[in-house]
């Protein structure tokens, strides 16, 4: 058995381009990226801390699992930093946010 192709190898990389799963934060994150990764991992604490299920969590946000499961595995592109704090709010109302 040898080394794949160079076609194989480009295929390979054309189906992992389209892979879901958690994103990595940038290498160097900006402040703002920095921010809005550690909202985001607020919510993988909660999750795990109160040992719910992404359809729970879900629920008690209002959005559908699909919004939960793209929070939770850092695909966070599409919500405004004010909603991810909006949302995470909902989960705990006290929630101080310490920016610099």
């Amino acid at each position: 058995m040898g080394f794949p192709s160079q076609s194989e190898i480009k295929r390979a990389l054309k189906k992992l381009e389209k892979a879901e799963g958690t994103l990595a934060p940038p290498a160097n994150p900006t402040p703002l990226e920095k921010f809005r990764h550690d909202i985001q991992q607020k919510f993988v604490g909660y999750k795990l801390t109160k040992r719910i299920s992404q359809r729970d969590m879900a629920e008690r946000l209002g959005v559908d699992e699909g919004k939960v499961s793209k929070i939770l595995h850092n695909r966070i592109s599409e919500f405004s930093t004010d909603r991810l704090i909006h949302l995470y709010e909902k989960l705990d109302p006290k929630l101080k946010l310490k920016v610099g």
